[in-house]
């Protein structure tokens, strides 16, 4: 029994092996498995966003897979709140928890808390949104210069959703959204260990590829139908349905033809490496992340047993 409650984060690129991975850990440790995913709790894409399939949710039980519907809004910071209450009430049972998945943000909402930024309503979020559609991308980012320059200095402007949601706060608020974004990291009452998963770029990609043909051959091109009539929502603001969105579109390749399948299916397979690189330089700033290749389990655990309080 050990005499600190502990948070294990299994985080790495997507593609790399987390569910495997924390499947055999909560196996080994008992625990539930809490997703730090922010697409796999969206209930109608399972596929696009390879959630756990029905029996790996029947071997070990898990929180936040599939609980939101497309429309409805959610961010870190709704996550961050869900998610300590959760694991408050799970340590009453558990000295170890599992956390999985790769979606920054949440992690660091978890781990460290996140900006107190307040929940945009859905009026202020669709003006916004249709503002943007008016006007563009660079207007919306000299509107963002003018209402908060600060923030404007700093924030991806290429990035329509941080662009967007900057502005929302902004007109939530009456201010700016520099001035609500968070000093100093939250203290949590628990041991945290981050596990990192790496293994060779090459070997990455070639899974990545694997995994999208996979998804094709399990029906993301009928998902993707399936759901169309969402795809102005957040949710699938995601690879795999923006590409497939625009072959849909009838798009034009840049030989002048349109988009085909396999030209969507390669830009998936692209997009989803890009995807996995930026992932990987987001966690490498943490200095706190032990790394390990997926298959080396037995060392995870001894590593994670180490750190145990």
């Amino acid at each position: 029994m050990t005499s600190t409650k502990n948070l294990v984060i299994i985080l790495g690129p997507t593609g790399v092996g987390k569910t495997a991975t924390s499947l055999s850990l909560a196996g080994y440790f008992h625990s539930p498995i809490i997703s730090a995913d922010s697409r796999q709790m969206y209930a109608d894409i399972p596929i696009g966003t390879a959630a756990p399939t029905a029996q790996e949710l029947k071997a070990v039980k898990h929180y936040f897979i599939g609980n939101l519907k497309l429309d409805q809004y959610y961010s870190a910071a709704m996550y961050e709140t869900e998610a300590i209450a959760l694991v408050t009430e799970l340590f009453k049972e558990h000295d170890v928890l599992l956390v999985t998945g790769g979606s920054m943000m949440y992690i660091d909402a978890l781990c460290y808390g996140i900006d107190d930024i307040p929940t945009i309503t859905r009026e202020v979020r669709q003006a916004i949104m249709e503002q943007y559609r008016e006007l563009g991308l660079e207007a919306m980012s000299e509107i963002l210069r003018q209402k908060d320059p600060e923030y404007y200095r700093i924030v991806d402007r290429k990035n329509p959703k941080r662009v967007l949601h900057a502005l929302e706060v902004c007109s939530m608020t009456g201010g700016t959204y520099t001035s609500l974004r968070k000093r100093t990291d939250a203290k949590r009452p628990f041991n945290i260990i981050k596990i990192g998963l790496t293994i060779p770029r090459e070997e990455l990609y070639m899974r990545i590829g694997q995994r999208v043909d996979d998804m094709i051959a399990a029906g993301l091109v009928e998902e993707a139908r399936r759901v169309l009539p969402y795809r102005g929502c957040n949710s699938l603001n995601t690879v795999g349905y923006k590409e497939l969105f625009s072959w849909f579109d009838g798009e034009l390749m840049p030989d002048g033809q349109k988009w085909t399948l396999e030209f969507a299916i390669d830009k998936i397979k692209r997009s989803t490496r890009i995807y996995s690189r930026k992932q990987m330089t987001w966690f490498k700033r943490d200095r706190s992340i032990s790394w390990f290749a997926p298959s080396d389990t037995d060392a995870i655990i001894g590593h994670i047993q180490s750190r145990l309080n």
